[in-house]
């Protein structure tokens, strides 16, 4: 055999053998939202980590926001390809259960650390943080000091918000309102309206359009601000923390009873509450970690603290979720 034929030979070989062990590597389906995954998110960098660990690839399915994950996977029911949802809060918990889609995990949670007690069977959580007007200094000389201060009628200052029903953070702002003002809510709403330049269907749009100067406020987190001080060293921006309190958020991840690779899926649930990954988060996801030692100290000054933290229970929002959006609906005549 000529020396040109027995190395075509071992190429085709060696190739086989690189394409079958690629077909062996098992895959896990990870559906979360669009800024998870982007460049500057925390896809990227617990990627490598992970898929080390557990001799497998990642394929992440980015799904606009938390919303539209719950909605996704309803409209896939048991023929949905993922493994694992990761990024429905605790607003949403209750109604995702409901669908019967989520296995319970099973994991050791002990290391968790929130403001609130944890005992979830289904969800594990990854990252929480607390919803606050952030404010532009240069285009505001005074922002409001409270959430009554915003909510009182007037068309101005410009808000920039999020559809509830697309968006997470737009459902926060929701339940936020029915936590401070109860049967009053509409009331809210309908002094806020005359200030909304718009409702975008995600956090990414609204929050663009606020870096780009549209409106000198938008709703986002407290932990904003640790971003434009940390990653852009700029005090530009500042989050809003209001007496009334702020509404916190916590993100989940659950496993699918579907998926084709459960053992994996609880791997990367562990590995969710693992240092590896949560010393990752809070400056990709620019949220809070949910183990102790893995907080920059910078968050110390950067993400201010609320002087109180409200949260509906999960059952409760899953009851009410569809009459409150009805009543944002009607209070904003859309």
């Amino acid at each position: 055999m000529r020396l040109s034929a027995r190395l075509a030979l071992v190429a085709l070989a060696s190739f086989a053998g690189i394409a079958s062990a690629a077909a062996d590597t098992p895959k896990l389906t990870v559906y979360t939202y669009s800024s998870f995954v982007a460049e500057w998110g925390p896809g990227p960098k617990i990627t490598p980590i992970f898929e080390q660990q557990c001799g497998c690839k990642i394929e992440w399915v980015g799904v606009g926001d938390g919303a539209g994950l719950l909605a996704k996977l309803k409209l896939e029911g048991d023929r949905t390809p993922a493994d694992i949802v990761l990024g429905i809060d605790t607003s949403l918990t209750a109604e995702a259960a409901a669908t019967g889609l989520i296995a319970p995990h099973g994991i050791d949670a002990g290391a968790v650390k929130l403001p609130v007690a944890w005992d979830d069977p289904n969800f594990v959580p990854y990252d929480y943080g607390y919803f606050a007007f952030m404010w532009d200094t240069q285009q505001l000389k005074n922002p409001p000091q409270s959430l009554a201060d915003l909510v009182t009628a007037g068309a101005e200052p410009k808000l920039l918000l999020e559809d509830p029903r697309t968006s997470t953070p737009g459902l926060g702002l929701m339940l936020w309102l029915k936590s401070v003002y109860g049967d009053k809510a509409a009331d809210a709403w309908k002094g806020l309206a005359p200030k909304i330049l718009t409702v975008s269907k995600s956090w990414d749009e609204a929050y663009g359009l606020f870096t780009k100067g549209e409106a000198p406020l938008v709703l986002s987190y407290t932990t904003s601000e640790a971003y434009h001080v940390m990653s852009e060293q700029t005090d530009r921006y500042k989050a809003l923390v209001f007496p009334e309190g702020n509404y916190m958020q916590i993100e989940v991840a659950g496993m699918l009873k579907s998926s084709k690779h459960p053992e994996l899926a609880k791997q990367f649930l562990q590995f969710l509450v693992s240092k590896d990954f949560q010393t990752v988060i809070p400056t990709t996801n620019w949220m809070l970690p949910v183990i102790d030692g893995a907080t920059p100290s910078e968050f110390a000054t950067a993400a201010p603290k609320p002087q109180k933290a409200l949260l509906l229970p999960a059952d409760e929002v899953a009851k009410h979720r569809a009459a409150w959006i009805k009543e944002w609906l009607e209070a904003l005549g859309q």
